[in-house]
């Protein structure tokens, strides 16, 4: 039963579809005239499109399009500050990291530095420093 009522339902959209279209293919005169004076209308109102002026360029592989000189140049100029736009992030970063290692290196003469003095204003004399044994005992002391 249910397939009977697709069936016809599919029926009545058909027919309604071959209306709709038939109704469209000839409009009234006085709709088409309607639709003509809004065309006008639009038309009318419509801006005019900017004209583009297509400058000719020649392309050569991996070379890009040839200007005329005064255009090339500028080009060329934002094209050697861009590369140089380039160059400045490396800069800082090796300028940065040669100040970390500077920096570092003057840090361990500066511990080595304290050790020294501590070892050298401490009551024990050098020798006991080199003795195994002692090591042994700061070890066991600690």
């Amino acid at each position: 039963m249910s397939h009977d009522l697709e069936t016809r339902e599919i029926r009545f959209a058909h027919r309604v579809r071959r209306a709709l279209d038939e109704a469209s293919d000839s409009p009234s005169p006085n709709i088409a005239a309607r639709l003509a004076a809004a065309r006008q209308e639009a038309l009318a109102r419509k801006k005019p499109e900017p004209v583009a002026v297509v400058q000719p360029a020649l392309v050569l592989a991996g070379v890009g399009a040839m200007q005329s000189p005064e255009i090339g140049g500028a080009r060329r100029a934002f094209d050697k500050l861009g590369r140089l736009g380039l160059l400045w992030p490396l800069a800082a970063l090796v300028v940065g990291l040669a100040g970390i290692a500077y920096w570092e290196h003057q840090q361990h003469i500066q511990d080595l530095a304290d050790i020294d003095a501590a070892v050298l204003s401490d009551e024990l004399p050098l020798s006991a420093y080199a003795d195994h044994g002692f090591n042994a005992y700061v070890k066991r002391a600690q």
